[in-house]
């Protein structure tokens, strides 16, 4: 009896399938087992692993997820979720994840504009840092230690308690995780007086592929330069960082002004880009840009200038008057707080009790966001397009952030740390585009919209490289090979044609921490994402 070769060739594809499942059965199985017994080694309980047919896994894995899109478009789940309540335990995990080829990734806070810490197309397991998250204030030294599975909103929260006139430079989202957003630079509302959160790390606690646990002296300085700006999962797992604190008064100023099109807002926001990065480094004039519904029902352009000053509103107002006098900013619009309140007015719960920042849930919805940096003013006519491609999506939907620089983000050297946005740049851009889960289905036309305004925006934007920011991940600029292991020599070749010795440097710290690149990266530039 003849057998015909495509028969024998779709037979001996699907022995090679089965063969792969068995395989990678067992190697999972294999897995759950070492896990088991590293965590026994460690008298440590076995509570913390969460498998899809545990009743929890489901809720455990979606609750910090704060973009949907990439989960619903992901290949695969993870096959557990490990919560890990000491170090012991994340040790186990790199140990296991090496012997049986397992990757592994770390997620603090869920707010992966990519979903790079929850999903893959290869067989993963996630190890969640939700429980560490101890924060210690040290009020006489003005330091704190903060795992890094606290929120932001936990530690204003926590300082605040301890005193009125300490604070820390973050950003302004409470349920963000202090390990991804400390170790990617960490923007926020007090960072051209005080800079950004990275800037203040003075030592840290770090987990490297060995399952070896370090301190800044036993790192190194290279290493504990690297984690400050470079992204701390490419280097090893940072459980915790110290941070020096920042003094600020008793009272600051807070204000939210919107000017529409019949306002002048184009020649506002056109004079805004000449002001902001340049007045006092006190002011920080951030700015939202909406496509709105006007009194009368018409559709408009909201410029909404979100605001915070560090000091009582009678010595913002003459600063306004005497530099910014086109937005006609007036006593009535400002309002004088404790710094700690205006952590809730800038995350959009004014009015609410402090607790809210101790509230981990968030909203998860289905989004697209893109960033750039800018160094010289967009035109009137720039401007003008740019409310076209607005009022192309609904009213609401799409929305263009101006982050201003300038301060003491240009008076620190870019080699001081891995962040490379420091002189020159005069706003940062953040692009994004959301939609409701029913619209999920037609997510493409809104990912083709925000593309064609990116690539429009070229020529108002930095250049060679075009610049972007770390914590705004973008898969757009580049991904890995998802399937096999990309060489990290692959990965970075273009870097060297275009980055500056910190990218040199930084290529050199992760060949030499981890040279068998076990902390993979899917963005395509390891261990710099998004430069």
């Amino acid at each position: 009896m003849q057998i015909s070769g495509s028969i024998l060739t779709f037979s001996l594809f699907l022995a090679f399938i089965l063969i792969s499942r068995a395989s990678s059965a067992h190697n999972k199985n294999d897995f759950l087992e070492c896990l088991n017994l590293q965590f026994q080694k460690f008298n440590s309980e076995s509570d913390s692993i969460y498998t899809p047919q545990n009743a929890s896994y489901s809720s455990v894995l979606q609750s910090t997820i704060r973009n949907l899109r990439p989960a619903s478009n992901s290949g695969q789940r993870p096959f557990v979720i490990i919560t890990p309540e000491h170090e012991s335990q994340i040790q186990a995990a790199i140990y296991c994840s090496k012997k049986y080829g397992i990757q592994l990734k770390v997620r603090s806070g869920g707010h992966d504009y990519e979903g790079l810490s929850y999903i893959s197309q290869t067989p993963f397991f996630i190890v969640d840092m939700r429980n560490l998250r101890s924060i210690s204030i040290d009020t006489e030294k003005n330091t704190a230690w903060v795992q890094t599975g606290a929120t932001l909103g936990e530690l204003y929260y926590t300082i605040a308690e301890k005193s009125k006139t300490l604070a820390f430079t973050a950003g302004v989202c409470p349920t963000v995780g202090v390990g991804g957003h400390f170790s990617g630079g960490g923007y926020g509302m007090m960072s051209r007086k005080h800079g950004i959160a990275a800037d203040h790390i003075i030592d840290a606690k770090l987990i490297d592929a060995n399952g070896q646990i370090h301190d800044r002296e036993s790192m190194g300085e290279d290493l504990f330069w690297a984690i400050r700006g470079g992204g701390g999962t490419s280097f090893g797992i940072v459980v915790s960082f110290k941070v020096k604190l920042i003094v600020i008064p008793e009272t600051v100023t807070v204000f939210n002004v919107t000017r529409t099109l019949d306002q002048n807002a184009t020649q506002i926001v056109h004079r805004w880009q000449y002001v902001a990065h340049k007045i006092d480094e006190n002011l920080l004039l951030r700015l939202f840009l909406r496509s709105i519904s006007s009194s009368n029902g018409k559709r408009t352009i909201g410029a909404f200038f979100t605001s915070l000053y560090l000091g009582p509103v009678d010595d913002l107002l003459p600063i306004m008057q005497e530099k910014f006098p086109e937005l006609g900013l007036v006593k009535e619009d400002c309002t004088e707080m404790p710094w700690i309140e205006s952590t809730v007015f800038f995350a959009g719960f004014r009015g609410q009790s402090l607790d809210v920042l101790l509230n981990r849930t968030q909203v998860s919805v289905y989004f697209k966001g893109k960033s750039d940096y800018v160094k010289q003013p967009i035109p009137e006519y720039g401007l003008k397009s740019i409310w076209k491609f607005l009022n192309e999506e609904d009213v609401y939907r799409a929305e263009l952030q101006f982050s201003p620089y300038g301060g003491i983000i240009d008076d620190i050297s870019e080699s001081e740390i891995p962040f490379p946005h420091r002189s020159g740049n005069i706003f940062m851009i953040h692009y994004i585009v959301g939609w409701s889960e029913e619209e999920n289905a037609y997510s493409q036309r809104h990912i083709n919209w925000i593309r064609r305004l990116y690539s429009f925006m070229a020529r108002y934007v930095s250049k060679s490289p075009r610049e972007a920011y770390f914590n705004y991940r973008d898969l757009d600029i580049g991904m890995n090979k998802i399937k096999g292991n990309t060489s990290y020599k692959q990965a970075s070749v273009w870097g060297f044609k275009y980055f500056n010795n910190n990218f040199r440097r930084l290529v050199h710290i992760k060949n030499k921490v981890d040279p068998t690149n076990f902390f993979r990266n899917e963005q395509s530039i390891p261990p710099v994402s998004l430069w």
